[in-house]
Formats: C-alpha cells, sequence, structure tokens
C-alpha cells in the first residue's frame, strides 16, 4: 500500500476545484415528494388521492424572477393489449380489424400549472409524454401510421372513459415561484403494481429538471393472499380453482335434488 502525504497547495486546489464543481451547477433541482409511496388494495376500495409536492431549488440563485412551469406525469404498469376494432357487415357488429401494442401504460395522467400546449411545442411533449396524444405505445406487427394512429386514439378514448387516462391542465399550484403541489385520483379500477411520478420543472418552453418518485399499489388482506397464491404457484392454484368449482356443483346439485 502506498501513502501519499497531500500538502497545504495540494489540499487547496482539491477544495476550489470541489467548489468550482458545485457552482458549476447551475440548472434547477427538482425535489419531489408523495404524500402515499404505498397505497393498499382492499376489498371495497373506492380509489385514493394522491398529494404530489415538491420545491424547486436553485444551487447559485442564478435563476431568480425566472417563472417555472410544473408537470406531473403519473404512470401505471404497462402491459400489452390487443385492441379490436367493430364494423357493422350484413347488418352485424363483427371485428373489423385489430391491433396490438406491447406496453400501454395501465393508468396515465398529466396534471400540469396551464395548458401543456402553452408551456411546451409539441415536439418537446411528444419527447416527455406530457399528455394523453403522446403515449408511447410501442405498437407491435405492421401497421399504417394512419391506422396506427386510429387505434392508439381509440385505445385513449377507451381508458378516459374508464377514468384510467386523464388530463388536468390546472392541476398543479405554485406558491411562491418555487413550491409546488398536485393532486391526482386513483379510481378503483386500477390495477397493482409500481406507478411512477414524474415531475417536470419548465421554463421559457424547456424542461429544466425532472425527478420521478416511486408509489406502490398492492392488494392486501385475503384478495390479496389469493392474488400472491395465484402468481407464485399458478399450476396448484388452477387445480385448486378447478376443484372447488367441481365440489361447489356437486354439492349444490345434491342440494337442490333434495329440496
Amino acid at each position: 500500500m502506498i501513502y501519499v502525504a497531500i500538502g497545504p497547495t495540494l489540499r487547496l486546489a482539491f477544495l476550489a476545484l470541489a467548489m468550482f464543481s458545485l457552482t458549476a451547477q447551475r440548472e434547477p433541482i427538482l425535489v419531489p415528494e408523495v404524500s402515499q409511496s404505498r397505497i393498499e388494495v382492499r376489498q371495497g376500495f373506492t380509489g385514493a388521492n394522491l398529494l404530489l409536492y415538491g420545491a424547486v431549488i436553485d444551487p447559485v440563485g442564478g435563476r431568480q424572477g425566472l417563472q417555472y412551469d410544473i408537470v406531473v406525469v403519473l404512470k401505471g404498469p404497462t402491459e400489452p393489449i390487443r385492441l379490436r376494432e367493430k364494423d357493422r357487415i350484413a347488418g352485424i357488429w363483427m371485428n373489423a380489424g385489430s391491433s396490438d401494442f406491447r406496453s400501454a401504460p395501465s393508468f396515465f395522467a398529466v396534471a400540469s400549472s396551464r395548458p401543456v400546449d402553452e408551456i411546451v411545442d409539441e415536439r418537446t411533449a411528444a419527447i416527455y409524454e406530457l399528455g394523453t396524444n403522446f403515449i408511447q405505445l410501442s405498437p407491435s406487427g405492421e401497421i399504417e401510421p394512419e391506422e396506427q394512429a386510429r387505434f392508439a386514439a381509440g385505445l385513449v378514448e377507451m381508458r378516459q372513459r374508464a377514468g384510467l387516462y386523464k388530463v388536468d391542465p390546472d392541476g398543479v399550484r405554485i406558491s411562491e415561484g418555487v413550491l409546488y403541489q398536485a393532486r391526482i385520483a386513483l379510481p378503483s379500477n386500477v390495477i397493482t403494481g409500481p406507478y411512477t411520478a414524474e415531475t417536470f420543472a419548465i421554463a421559457e418552453g424547456r424542461v429544466l429538471a425532472s425527478a420521478t418518485a416511486e408509489i406502490e399499489v398492492e392488494k392486501v388482506g385475503l384478495e390479496g393472499q389469493v392474488v400472491d397464491a395465484a402468481e407464485r404457484s399458478s399450476l396448484l392454484y388452477g387445480l385448486f380453482a378447478i376443484f372447488l368449482s367441481l365440489g361447489m356443483g356437486l354439492i349444490a346439485g345434491r342440494y337442490f335434488n333434495r329440496s
């Protein structure tokens, strides 16, 4: 092992280098928080209201007087989905076409301090997915761009009706120029899994800072145990469900035959 003696001059040089690196950080920093990092879904779950809040910190105060806009994007677990299109053929509604998406978010909500199209241009909104029109759905297979856009719009509309996709252009409150808070409601039909809340600090049409908070939505109680058993031992769970159904059917048949 080799030891090197550092003299006072060298220590001052290291200190000066560290101070320079700190002052060189002139971009703002986002410090996000969430009211609930874990949401428990029990029997009779009616939904939850999340409070997402935090602050925009300027390390050197070089951007004082700059007006920030805040956009919060809350995403649920992604899942593959097949969307079918129905058409009336010979007076009968039939499946006319379909499209597969590899990674559609199960939940998607955007809250902003004002309408997104007043904060950034369309290109920036598409990069950061700042709206339901910019969700990256990852279609699978070959599909025409126009047809892909039609199916994507249909998926968004379907999940908006279910309360799973939403946009609130006035959902973020900013106080003192740097403190923000947003409220996003999770409906009762959300699926369990990891959720991510991405927060963006934007000024003059540019995203200056971003941060992510993690939220876990999980089933607890009897429902949670059933889900856990189904995931860990799917074969045994399936066999148990079959035997349980057969047993209940036999019991019901004997009871009604007697009566």
